[in-house]
């Protein structure tokens, strides 16, 4: 299941790492982001093994995209959940609406036709 979430970086973890039982070298990077919604959620993801790269050309305060999967597994009769990043990118910016002054609206608006000639001119539908 992969989804993506907007928001902001808040905090970046210690980066972690370890050897596994077969002798593999594994390392993790956690970090959270404040959504901004109506009510901002703080969300933590996971980044592993070489995916621990993507988080080094963003600081504290950054608004960016996170793309993610959620994964749960079973261990001693409980559940434990994942969100696991696989994509980060920065946050596209939504654009700008124009301000607009009094001095944009025309003085004058253009009157209706007062004959039929002069309404063929105004009103050009082809119908």
């Amino acid at each position: 299941m992969s989804m993506d979430v907007k928001g902001r970086l808040i905090q970046v973890l210690p980066l972690q790492t370890g050897t596994s039982k077969a002798g593999n070298s594994w390392s993790k990077q956690e970090f959270v982001i404040e959504t901004e919604e109506q009510f901002p959620k703080k969300v933590c993801f996971t980044l592993f093994g070489d995916k621990v790269s993507l988080l080094e050309k963003f600081s504290v305060g950054d608004e960016m995209e996170v793309a993610f999967n959620l994964e749960s597994r079973e261990f001693n009769g409980k559940w434990y959940s994942n969100i696991n990043a696989w994509r980060i990118s920065p946050a596209q910016s939504t654009p700008e609406q124009p301000n607009f002054s009094r001095a944009d609206i025309p003085d004058e608006i253009p009157a209706p036709p007062n004959n039929q000639y002069d309404a063929e001119a105004y009103n050009d539908l082809p119908f």
